[in-house]
């Protein structure tokens, strides 16, 4: 029984569509990949991997360098219109509240009391955990909860690695262009 010729050119413009298809998703997350500069500062990009919530998913990253903490991750999205217009990130209970922490690991504990923190223009609170870990290593993270306007982006970064290092590495991720870059587009001011 010979395959009918339409069928033969339907599956073969099935089979190009989906290696067309293929082809456009590897080279638009390598776009993203090489938007982000990330890749020069040893970080990865990754799936989101939390559970979806009342959010839209953000951006994450993964440390394969000594040079950012090897082994962290780093998480950032925006809560567009859920900061205080007024008085932006106010406190360290905010922060808490605010910086998904708990997405992380729903039993953390703050170090110490936050500190202000400002990167391009988004201004904010940055405050240091543990996390309690069944598995030995202890965890840390630091949740950072910066606004502009009514607009809020947070940012965590946890890893094992001693606080100090988790901290140098997350601010030069943020501090980056790109990701500040991106950071202002997706809340508006941008533009």
């Amino acid at each position: 029984m010979r395959p009918q010729p339409l069928l033969v050119i339907a599956l073969l413009a099935l089979s190009v569509a989906w290696a067309v298809l293929v082809f456009e998703t590897m080279q638009s997350r390598a776009a993203r990949q090489r938007e982000m500069g990330t890749g020069k500062l040893g970080w990865r990009e990754i799936a989101w991997p939390f559970p979806r919530d009342g959010w839209p998913a953000g951006r994450a990253f993964r440390c394969q360098s000594a040079a950012c903490a090897q082994d962290s991750e780093i998480y950032l999205r925006a809560k567009l219109g859920f900061c205080n217009c007024d008085t932006g990130v106010a406190d360290d209970d905010e922060v808490d509240r605010v910086a998904d922490i708990d997405l992380i690991n729903p039993h953390f504990t703050a170090r110490a009391p936050g500190q202000a923190v400002r990167i391009a223009e988004l201004g904010g609170r940055a405050r240091s955990y543990d996390l309690e870990s069944g598995e030995g290593a202890p965890h840390s993270a630091i949740g950072f909860a910066l606004s502009h306007r009514c607009d809020l982006m947070v940012a965590v970064i946890k890893g094992s690695a001693v606080q100090p290092l988790l901290e140098q590495a997350a601010q030069q991720f943020l501090a980056s262009q790109e990701v500040q870059r991106w950071m202002l587009s997706t809340v508006g001011s941008g533009k």
